[in-house]
């Protein structure tokens, strides 16, 4: 795959690094492609934080949104579509644009992934009504003489990473852990990666506001709406999109378990912790060499940024 350097633009969730994207994209003739695990499912725009209609608008926008909450989205899912549509944007003269927070999607993509087998959904099923049949802990003891590698880095309540270590076991005869060893498949894109590292209490301020703003915007009717198809379609409530950040606590809030403010303080908390782990992680583990710029404010010097990425 060629064509001119793939931005990256990463950070903790509320830092601003959607907007900046945008920027970025109108400046460089770009498209914005997400990477953002949540944001990929079609359920629940307000509570995921995705662009909104007026900043799709501005530049086009790619993988927000496709996928419906019954699907068991992988990073190697994603990373297919993302290097699809990263081609489909450098074929149309374009910049690619890559924005999100998830730290897996990044590195599949940067760094490249073991190129396991696809899981069957039938194997996904009977995975999920093995966990269910006995329990957490006894499928947990089954991964562990499956995949003891596996099992000793995990623990019995990981309910998706379990779940994946013990389908991938299932489906292909071979331990997950076996698969990891495999010469991964390398990446062979130009990246050029810009993080946002902001003042964690002005980072915390954004978090607090924007719960608020997802409140009035309807983030309870998305909740609530979600609920009832995952009864309707009695969706398996390991799926990833039930565990979006405020979704567990706001579909308490709905039967009565809390009061509102109860779930935007538990919500509040949650989101921080989980920018804390981002920043972490962010700074330690993103690898692009010389490739990397670290911002530190909100209000970013400009042709800095545009100097750096061309």
């Amino acid at each position: 795959m060629s064509g001119a350097p793939v931005i990256v633009i990463a950070g903790p969730t509320a830092s601003g690094k959607s907007e900046l994207a945008t920027r970025v994209a109108e400046e460089v003739t770009g498209s914005v492609i997400n990477a953002d695990s949540m944001q990929v499912y079609r359920d629940l725009r307000v509570l995921t934080a995705r662009p909104d209609a007026a900043d799709e608008a501005r530049v086009p926008h790619h993988l927000y949104g496709y996928r419906d909450a019954a699907d068991h989205a992988s990073a190697a899912d994603w990373r297919a579509d993302a290097r699809t549509a990263i081609g489909a944007v450098h074929a149309q003269g374009r910049r690619p644009v890559v924005v999100g927070g998830t730290g897996l999607y990044l590195r599949t993509l940067m760094e490249g992934i073991t190129p396991v087998p696809a899981i069957p959904d039938e194997v996904r099923a009977r995975a999920r009504a093995r966990r269910e049949e006995i329990g957490a802990e006894a499928f947990f003891a089954e991964l562990e003489t499956r995949d003891p590698a596996i099992a000793a880095r995990l623990h019995a309540g990981d309910s998706q990473r379990v779940l994946r270590a013990w389908e991938v076991h299932e489906a292909t005869g071979r331990a997950l852990s076996a698969w990891q060893d495999d010469p991964v498949e390398g990446p062979d894109l130009d990246f050029r990666v810009i993080v946002l590292e902001p003042d964690r209490e002005a980072l915390y301020g954004r978090i607090d506001a924007r719960f608020a703003r997802m409140l009035d915007a309807g983030a309870i009717d998305e909740v609530r709406a979600l609920a009832k198809k995952a009864e309707d379609e009695r969706l398996d409530p390991a799926l990833p999109v039930f565990k979006a950040l405020g979704y567990p606590v706001l579909s308490a809030y709905l039967r009565g378990v809390m009061s509102l403010d109860e779930a935007a303080a538990q919500s509040a908390q949650q989101t921080r912790n989980y920018a804390k782990r981002q920043t972490t992680w962010l700074r330690t583990q993103l690898r692009a060499g010389e490739r990397i710029s670290i911002l530190k404010q909100y209000c970013v010097n400009e042709p800095e940024i545009f100097s750096f990425i061309s």
